[in-house]
C-alpha cells in the first residue's frame, strides 16, 4: 500500500493511493488519513489503482472524510476501480462522501465548497 499526499492549487490536497487497502494497508494509512483530515478542508482520495478495499480501509476513510467536514470542508472519492467501487456502494459509504469517475470534477466538487 502506497499514499501519496500532493498540494494542488487552489488550497486542494489530492491523496494517492495505491495497491490493497486489506488490514496492513489500512494500517498503512491511518496516520497520514489522520493528519489530512485534521488539517485540509479540500481534499480528494484518488482510489484508481487501489485493487481492493477492506472494511478497515472504508474506516479509515470516512473517519477522514467525517473530520473534513467537521471544519466545513469537503472530502471526494477519484475513480475507484470496480471492485472498490462496489464495496464502496454496497456499505453505503457513496452517500457520505461522494465519488467522482473525473478528476476535473472531482476538483471542482471540493473547490466549490
Amino acid at each position: 500500500m502506497l499514499i501519496a499526499v500532493e498540494e494542488a492549487a487552489d488550497d486542494i490536497t489530492l491523496v494517492r493511493l495505491s495497491g490493497r487497502i486489506d488490514v496492513a494497508g489500512a494500517i498503512a494509512i491511518e496516520m497520514p488519513m489522520n493528519v489530512v483530515g485534521g488539517s485540509r478542508n479540500a481534499v480528494v482520495v484518488d482510489l484508481s489503482e487501489v485493487d481492493f478495499m477492506a472494511s478497515l480501509g472504508l474506516r479509515c476513510l470516512v473517519q477522514c472524510a467525517k473530520a473534513v467536514q467537521a471544519r466545513r470542508g469537503k472530502l471526494v472519492l477519484l475513480a475507484p476501480q470496480p471492485i472498490v467501487a462496489e464495496v464502496i456502494t454496497t456499505s453505503g459509504i457513496d452517500e457520505l462522501v461522494p465519488v467522482y469517475k473525473l478528476h476535473a470534477d472531482a476538483l471542482a466538487a471540493v473547490s466549490s465548497r
